[in-house]
């Protein structure tokens, strides 16, 4: 196993997090939309309210209180139900207790000193968020990445000095209590960031093909275009949160088109996106619908917006008649009609995709630089016929994997040189 997961803790990932404001599930959908575009993550955690104000809380009082994680496919599935969509402002005003998929597992709170395996460990497991109480020092944190970031560390872990200059780089005991109940939250793309920068450390891990070190996901949810975006609604994996929107291809094989994601959903109009997938195929949700392409079909509806991306669906507005188009919902335009070549849609409405043989360090590139979490994985003779997908689990499964043992080459002993005739 490489030394970067045993010599590191998750201490290390919290430099330059910020702290976190938590989302109760008695707000509303308007103030949790607002929440999540103003987060660095496409899925927000929701918390039960604090018992009185001012209570000092144990790990497992914070824990119990932790409810689930609210994401930004949750929220246009849920405006998409045909009550929602007569009485919009009825629906903005649903409390996000009602809404959120209850799951306590979903987050774990950690000390900062845990080793980065162990974290790991977890997050194979399941754990989509750490919760890391911040501080100025701590025992245990790791010198060597420390250094990179804040001088002031160096100077605190530094043994060569006197004892009187550590203690003078400590903080007083009236800073130590004003950093007691703050936390900062580490996502699973706060490890892969993290870990794409020690890809020397991780060899041969990373040049490796994805296929070989057994990262594909073939168990993926789809949906096919010809069928009703709503459809999708009902096969909502928890990992990733996306299903795929593919077309059945004369050899019995599926072509990928595009998907429905939490990740491509993020900071759309969430209202206009709710009646996209209510009303329209598949298909035509994820390749867009031009504004003069099918006129009849799509009707006004009433969306409060203000100039921007500031509508009503993000957190406030003033009111607006809109129709639904591609854009209103953040794809590019294009036809409405199934039969045209998929070299017509590019832009925000593609997969994200790569093949069999593509390389564990390519993957994850991909995803950081897309903010993805998930990419699609096709055949290497293909560019559209789906064979499974990778997330944040798989790689950090591939990454951590015990190599292979070497077998001994026939006639040759294992204990030595000697070759048996």
């Amino acid at each position: 196993m490489a030394s970067v997961f045993l010599f590191h803790v998750v201490g290390d990932l919290t430099v330059g997090k910020p702290e976190m404001v938590e989302l109760c599930e008695t707000e509303t959908m308007e103030a949790a939309i607002k929440a999540i575009g103003e987060s660095m993550e496409c899925g927000i955690p929701v918390w039960k309210k604090k018992s009185h104000v001012g209570m000092v809380e144990n790990d497992e009082m914070r824990q119990q209180r932790f409810v689930g994680i609210l994401n930004s496919l949750d929220i246009v599935a849920f405006f998409a139900k045909s009550e929602c969509l007569e009485d919009h402002d009825k629906a903005l005003k649903t409390l996000v207790s009602d809404v959120v998929v209850p799951n306590n597992s979903l987050l774990r709170q950690v000390d900062p000193a845990t080793r980065l395996i162990d974290a790991l460990e977890m997050m194979k497991h399941g754990v989509k968020r750490l919760l890391v109480r911040k501080s100025v020092v701590w025992k245990g944190m790791s010198k060597r990445f420390s250094v990179i970031y804040s001088g002031k560390w160096l100077k605190n872990m530094d043994t060569s000095g006197s004892s009187n200059s550590l203690a003078a780089n400590r903080p007083s005991s009236s800073s130590a209590t004003s950093t007691r109940d703050k936390f900062c939250c580490l996502s699973r793309e706060d490890v892969i960031r993290f870990l794409i920068g020690c890809l020397g450390a991780l060899a041969p891990i990373p040049l490796s093909s994805i296929s070989s070190l057994g990262a594909i996901n073939t168990n993926y949810q789809f949906v096919e275009a010809s069928s009703a975006a709503i459809e999708a609604t009902n096969k909502l994996p928890e990992d990733p949160s996306a299903v795929a929107v593919v077309e059945h291809t004369l050899e019995d094989q599926y072509k990928i088109i595009g998907e429905i994601s939490a990740s491509k959903l993020w900071k759309c109009d969430y209202l206009a996106a709710a009646w996209a997938l209510a009303n329209l195929s598949a298909g035509q949700f994820v390749m867009g619908v031009e504004d003069n392409a099918s006129s009849r079909s799509l009707p006004d509806i009433s969306i409060n917006q203000t100039a921007g991306n500031n509508n009503v669906a993000n957190g406030g507005g003033s009111a607006k008649l809109k129709r639904f188009s591609s854009r209103s919902i953040g794809f590019s335009p294009a036809s409405a009609s199934l039969g045209v070549s998929r070299s017509m849609y590019r832009g925000r409405s593609a997969p994200l995709t790569c093949k069999v043989t593509s390389s564990l360090a390519a993957v994850m590139a991909q995803m950081l630089s897309h903010r993805a979490t998930h990419v699609w994985v096709t055949e290497d003779e293909s560019d559209d016929i789906l064979v499974g997908v990778v997330g944040y689990a798989d790689i950090m499964a591939a990454v951590t994997k015990q190599p292979a043992p070497i077998t001994p080459a026939p006639g040759r002993s294992t204990e030595g040189n000697e070759i048996h005739n």
